[in-house]
């Protein structure tokens, strides 16, 4: 019987750091299954905008994340899928043809190869580098709209791809805190791409939709149309944003704001008819304090002008954000399916409804599928991209190509002693 493949996944955000352990079995009949066995979420710490910006900072979010979630599996982690993120993130569509190997013979998965290589082939200045490369689809003598060629007889192979780019900058700081923890950095997958390998199905990839993550302080917005990607970019604006407008607007810190944010978030998502009917008189007067527990000493909150007054225009200047981003790629005319919204904003009161009053498309709130075992730890639009890093490397034999800027130095090293001198701590008595 063969062993259990365990992967990692650690999402690295603005406001969190979720790490998602899971065992993949390839064995049975019915496909791959993914068993959910560790899930830790932490609060981020120097990482601003989905960039690291102080190592040592981040070093101790990353590692008490990955310790939370080594302790519920029962299991030491040494290699793991890790998001990048961030503003820095920018994409192209490149066309790029070459002569099948064998003109007489079959093309062969070599022939792929050297087509992805020419397409990689960007004028690209010193501080960037390729984050991914992905096939949309390949034209064979004239023949469009091919999905694998593989097998097939042709003379001239051309392919259509799309090619995201990161800063060098910006991956090296995080494959060296990372490193740091002592995990090795299988591959470093853009945080949209993850999202929505966990929420978007074949069918609206196929239609043609936008997925749209929002962050704690950016926006990934990603655009399938014919099943495969199109078009990628990340606003510079997230559900911090709202936080902030409501910390200012009612005079309370952040975290309370964050309180009220998320209880009118759960709100909407209450199921029982008269827990609803309960909730529309509170509505009609002011939001439960004493429940929330905050430090603040507020005697009463109006639900509806948090909502209309601060919550929704910042919803609205998101979609507007997220609209420019779907001009900007032509691609508008061909979203059938609409939007797919995930990430911890997702949880905001009102989203789906913005989404559509903005940009006229219809919305849903993503949900992640494809996974057993700790599944209710991962009920939440938030860990997204989290899971999607787990589902992107079950389908990875090696760890995928290595998208991953060369480090000077041996940085494993420290962080693998002091790892290891935690983990002999957790098994003292």
């Amino acid at each position: 019987m063969a062993k259990d493949r365990v992967i990692c996944g650690i999402d690295v955000g603005s406001s969190k750091i979720a790490t998602l352990i899971a065992s993949i079995d390839e064995s049975g009949s019915a496909g791959t299954k993914i068993n959910l066995i560790g899930v830790s979420s932490t609060p981020s710490r120097g990482v601003r905008k989905n960039q690291v910006v102080d190592i040592e900072e981040a070093v101790k979010a990353i590692t008490e994340s990955v310790e939370a979630s080594e302790r519920m599996a029962g299991y030491s982690i040494s290699s793991a899928f890790v998001s990048l993120g961030g503003p820095q993130i920018e994409s192209v569509n490149q066309h790029a043809v070459v002569a099948v190997s064998e003109p007489e013979g079959e093309i062969k998965e070599s022939d792929i190869q050297r087509v992805n290589d020419a397409a990689r082939a960007l004028p690209l200045s010193t501080s960037r580098e390729i984050l991914h490369v992905i096939p949309r689809t390949f034209t064979v003598d004239g023949q469009e709209g091919i999905k694998d060629p593989i097998g097939m007889t042709g003379v001239r192979l051309e392919t259509e791809t799309h090619i995201i780019t990161g800063s060098t900058t910006s991956m090296k700081n995080l494959v060296k805190c990372v490193s740091e923890v002592g995990i090795d950095v299988l591959e470093l997958v853009f945080s949209g791409i993850a999202s929505s390998v966990a929420t978007l199905s074949d069918t609206e990839k196929e239609l043609g939709v936008v997925l749209v993550d929002i962050g704690g302080e950016t926006t990934d917005v990603v655009i399938f149309i014919d099943g495969s990607v199109a078009f990628s970019s990340v606003v510079p604006i997230g559900a911090r944003h709202i936080t902030s407008d409501m910390a200012v607007g009612l005079r309370v810190s952040l975290e309370s704001a964050e309180k009220i944010k998320l209880s009118l978030g759960k709100k909407e998502k209450t199921p029982a008819l008269a827990e609803v009917v309960e909730i529309k008189k509170k509505e009609e007067g002011f939001l439960d304090i004493k429940s929330l527990g905050l430090e603040e000493d507020i005697q009463k909150i109006s639900t509806k002008s948090v909502v209309d007054g601060i919550i929704r225009p910042r919803l609205q200047e998101i979609f507007k954000y997220v609209g420019r981003e779907i001009k900007k790629s032509g691609f508008g005319a061909q979203i059938p399916s609409g939007l797919v919204i995930c990430g911890g904003g997702a949880q905001t009161v009102g989203v789906p409804e913005q989404a559509k009053y903005v940009l006229g498309f219809p919305a849903r709130i993503g949900q992640i599928e494809g996974f057993s075992g700790m599944v209710d730890e991962i009920d939440s639009p938030s860990f997204a991209s989290g899971a999607g890093l787990i589902m992107y490397g079950a389908t990875q034999r090696t760890g995928g190509q290595l998208h991953i800027p060369v480090l000077s130095g041996n940085l494993p090293i420290k962080g693998m002693i002091q790892k290891g001198i935690s983990l002999v701590k957790s098994l003292l008595p």
